[in-house]
């Protein structure tokens, strides 16, 4: 039977897709329309329209974009999904319950979304009791949760006001969203990072100001993501003053509420990085999905907003990721056999992965002689995050969980024509450059010393470089790449660093203005990148990154390993 998780009286054009969609990269907040250049959607107006697809994908910060839909009166009427999803339902139970804007959220299982199916394109009414659809047939929605919420003596005093209005704000959404979730209670977490500190959308300094006005202070260890601009620097950058006051208030706002300036889309790389088997409580979805797979730390998916919550509260609710049951496999990915590879395989066998996988959590069979390393596999979580869902991944022999498979796990091959199609996906012709980005997710201590080798290699160029390159990285990995001289190298070879910013949330004039094509070796930005710069982006590995910024050409020939 269906679902209504929000309830809600609308009406509007029914859009079906069958395939997720991430708000945050995918959707003009502005607007309302679809400009991930990859989606089905691609070009269409989701405003006030009735979305019905899978669950969404992607990024953590759809939440805040489909708040500043509502606040801008274009968000859909409606939105319904045939997976338990969270990012876009938060959005929704916030927009709702502090800004008195209602999206009703629904759930349905196959057979209503093959009936829905078939009327994509015409008119259908939501009430708070059915979904009415064309023909006067009406699907009956139940209300009633499935479980009930045991909350403890702590939980209790947030939720009555105890420890003042702020927790209790976030006791209520976390209360909403484990009900929604069919959590039957809260558990502890030991450390948050918090996602919704980039400035998505003016909503998110509506809600963090909110927040701090309420006198919110975090009660664990809190790391803060990537931000919109460089706190230190954005000025003399010449930054849109509007936005960057905005953004730096947003930042600004988190830290007063006690959150760690570290400012990095890649927390795992810091000193105090979680445990095998700790409970956290993290956003960013290439984050969640490192932290799960890579290090078998135990943190759902959460959205932007809800992250603020846990770490107000140091709870979470206890269900997805959290429960032991929850992290099996159930695809299995059969890569074909490949003697040796480089950097660019990964990002584009995660990409695959997430296409062939977008709503199970897989295991990668046919790889672990590769011996990929820690920046490969952050590649490969950042890509598969892109088109997937799923908030993990398993790798046979690499991965420390690779073992909780399912029994009737289906197995799907991965072919060397796949990766083939995917290159040139992102690499259609050969192409002038002019840009390199590198640092999606944000360059590590490791591969500035792999940038460096290439540099040194290669030997002083006497020639001025063709095309600019930026690398984003977090401030604590910068110093420590100064200290051991890699900084000096890579600068003198061309590149300038950029921290507390990524290419999530790069904006001009720190974009090159001028710049019209892009190379990156990043396959979470090859994706997303065309859609928020409005640039065309291509991908490669790292020597050809290098490579590229020296000629200002890109060949869009397959590597070695992939030549035919």
């Amino acid at each position: 039977m269906a679902r209504s998780i929000l309830a809600g009286a609308t009406q509007g054009k029914l859009i079906v897709t069958n395939e997720g969609l991430s708000f945050w990269g995918g959707v003009n907040p502005h607007t309302g329309d679809v400009y991930d250049t990859h989606h089905p959607l691609h070009g269409q107006s989701l405003a006030n329209k009735i979305l019905m697809l899978p669950t969404s994908r992607g990024s953590c910060s759809g939440s805040g974009v489909l708040l500043e839909l509502a606040l801008n009166g274009i968000a859909p009427a409606a939105l319904i999904f045939r997976e338990a999803e969270s990012v876009l339902t938060l959005g929704a139970l916030v927009a709702a319950n502090l800004f008195d804007k209602t999206i009703p959220v629904l759930q349905v299982n196959q057979q209503e979304w093959e009936q829905l199916s078939a009327w994509d394109g015409e008119h259908v009414q939501v009430s708070f009791e059915q979904l009415h659809l064309p023909d006067g047939a009406a699907l009956p929605l139940s209300t009633t949760p499935s479980t009930t919420l045991q909350l403890s003596e702590q939980d209790q005093a947030m939720l009555t006001g105890e420890h003042g209005p702020a927790a209790q704000i976030a006791m209520r959404i976390l209360c909403a969203m484990a009900q929604n979730a069919q959590a039957d209670q809260l558990i502890d977490v030991s450390q948050g990072h918090i996602d919704g500190c980039i400035y998505a959308s003016p909503a998110n300094l509506v809600f963090a100001n909110m927040f701090k006005e309420l006198g919110a202070k975090v009660r664990i260890p809190t790391t803060m993501n990537a931000i919109s601009v460089e706190m230190a620097h954005w000025r003399e950058q010449q930054m849109d003053s509007a936005f960057g006051t905005g953004a730096a208030a947003l930042a600004q706002a988190y830290v007063d509420m006690g959150a760690m300036p570290s400012f990095t889309c890649s927390p795992y790389l810091l000193e105090d990085r979680p445990k095998t088997g700790s409970n956290i409580g993290w956003s960013e979805s290439n984050a969640v999905i490192f932290a799960n797979s890579v290090l078998g730390a135990k943190t759902d998916k959460h959205p932007d907003f809800l992250d603020l919550c846990i770490a107000l509260t140091g709870r979470a609710p206890y269900t997805g990721m959290y429960l032991p049951q929850s992290r099996t496999a159930t695809k299995i990915i059969a890569v074909a056999h490949f003697d040796q590879v480089d950097d660019s395989f990964w990002p584009l066998l995660g990409y695959i992965v997430g296409q062939l996988s977008p709503d199970r959590i897989p295991l990668i069979t046919g790889v672990d002689h590769l011996a990929p390393s820690e920046d490969d596999l952050k590649g490969l979580c950042a890509a598969f995050g892109t088109t997937s869902g799923a908030p993990m991944l398993h790798v046979a022999g690499i991965t420390p969980e690779c073992h909780l498979v399912a029994t009737d796990a289906v197995t799907v091959p991965l072919t060397w024509e796949d990766l083939l199609q995917a290159w040139q996906h992102f690499n259609p012709s050969a192409t002038a450059i002019d840009l390199v980005a590198l640092g999606s997710p944000h360059f590590s201590l490791e591969e500035c010393r792999t940038l460096a080798h290439l540099i040194t290699q290669e030997g002083a160029s006497t020639n001025q470089n063709l095309a600019q390159g930026i690398i984003t990285l977090g401030q604590a990995v910068k110093q420590q790449a100064t200290a051991e001289g890699l900084v000096a190298i890579i600068e003198a070879a061309g590149f300038r660093f950029h921290t507390d910013l990524c290419w999530c949330s790069i904006s001009e004039p720190v974009f090159p203005t001028s710049a019209a094509t892009v190379l990156t070796n990043s396959g979470k930005y090859a994706h997303y990148g065309p859609g928020l710069s409005g640039r065309k982006v291509h991908f490669a590995g790292l020597a050809s990154c290098l490579a590229s910024l020296r000629c200002g050409e890109f060949s869009a020939t397959p590597p070695n390993w992939l030549a035919v």
